[in-house]
């Protein structure tokens, strides 16, 4: 047989034989996905929280009673709220942010003049971070390390965005409450964040790497398109990959319950930021830090972002927690919101109504379409 027939019948029996491990691969994927509660859809994940809080509204004779529960953010921040007026609420704590600037709904030309006018008056310098001023679960976040990147950001979208100082180091979420005319509140959860990483081999691409691993391949859909440009690149051995750099679960990032890392020291300077804040009693913090230690000592900490009343106590997503873990949180943090919400009702606290809150949807629906993924 010629050798170029050879070859030609060689190379539909390999491709076959790729496309084959790639099913293989995928259906594992499936499989892992379905059966680790954590990465669940929403529709099956939810519905026993729906109904304690359904039962909640009925116990408290308000289905909407939890939006009282931070009079100073519309709704509670039930949905759609502005991260950035969130901060800016937050000026009495300004040593604890970093520097971010609103770039409101205008010509792209416009936009970016003023982004690089804001960089150049605060002095700094790329990496920075822009993202939704309304927006959930990581859509449109991006780390813009380029003018270029800044440009095309503000050109292909509409929607007011957050230029954010990007901010290195370890990321955590803490939430905390405080129940109205108490002294102290209490930080009822931390979130240890981490970014997958992968280590290459040598002789391995980054598809395939992604694919042999045991929890990347649960969401190895997301991962190869966050890396489609570089998922045939073989690493060297011992290089280290990380596949996502936004800390969000849906998104990728691997999170672990961080309730070691509670000291005095953290709960003091959490509760002083909070209570600075006036009409806050109930959220989750966002933040970036250098090390463990530094925020276990509560310091050199920057809050990226502040979440209210619809902020879940992201540690339940830890590996190790079981499903009805999950759920006895979920309806504790329920029945607390609905708590702190009965108090500020009876200080003449108006929740919001069920009209209002299907309005706040549609409407954070309708600009979330306008999100990048």
């Amino acid at each position: 047989m010629p050798l170029a027939m050879e070859l030609d019948s060689v190379q539909p029996r390999q491709s076959f034989t790729d496309a084959l491990s790639r099913a293989r691969s995928e259906f594992l994927a499936w499989l892992k996905r379905w059966s680790r509660w954590e990465f669940w859809p929403p529709f099956l994940f939810y519905p026993p929280v729906v109904a304690y809080i359904a039962y909640l509204g009925t116990k408290f004779r308000s289905w909407t009673l939890f939006t009282a529960a931070n009079p100073a953010i519309p709704a509670g921040g039930f949905v759609g709220e502005s991260k950035y007026q969130i901060l800016e609420q937050l000026k009495n704590a300004a040593q604890w942010l970093p520097s971010s600037t609103l770039l409101a709904c205008g010509a792209p030309s416009q936009r970016l003049a003023e982004a690089e006018e804001f960089m150049r008056r605060h002095g700094l310098q790329f990496p920075v971070v822009l993202k939704p001023d309304a927006g959930q679960r990581g859509a449109g976040v991006a780390v813009v390390r380029s003018p270029e990147q800044l440009s095309e950001y503000l050109t292909c979208s509409s929607f007011p965005a957050i230029l954010q100082e990007y901010v290195p180091g370890e990321e955590y979420g803490v939430f905390y409450y405080r129940y109205p005319g108490s002294e102290r509140g209490q930080i009822f959860s931390v979130t240890e964040k981490r970014m997958p990483v992968l280590l290459g081999d040598g002789k391995r691409t980054l598809e395939e790497l992604i694919l042999a691993d045991d929890r990347a391949v649960c969401m190895s859909d997301f991962y190869l398109r966050k890396n489609s440009e570089r998922i045939q690149e073989v690493p060297a051995g011992g290089e280290r990959v990380q596949l996502v750099e936004i800390g969000t679960h849906c998104r990728g990032a691997i999170f672990l319950d961080g309730g070691e890392t509670i000291t005095p020291d953290l709960e003091e300077v959490i509760d002083r930021i909070a209570k600075s804040f006036d009409g806050f009693f109930f959220g989750r913090f966002d933040i970036r830090v250098p090390s463990r230690q530094d925020f276990m000592a509560g310091r050199n900490m920057k809050i990226i972002e502040l979440n209210g009343v619809t902020s879940e106590a992201t540690h339940i997503y830890d590996p190790k927690l079981s499903l009805c873990d999950a759920y006895r949180v979920l309806f504790e943090q329920w029945r607390i919101a609905f708590e702190i919400g009965d108090l500020n009702r009876a200080r003449g606290i108006r929740p919001a109504s069920v009209g209002e809150l299907v309005d706040a949807a549609r409407e954070y629906g309708r600009l979330a379409q306008t999100h990048p993924e």
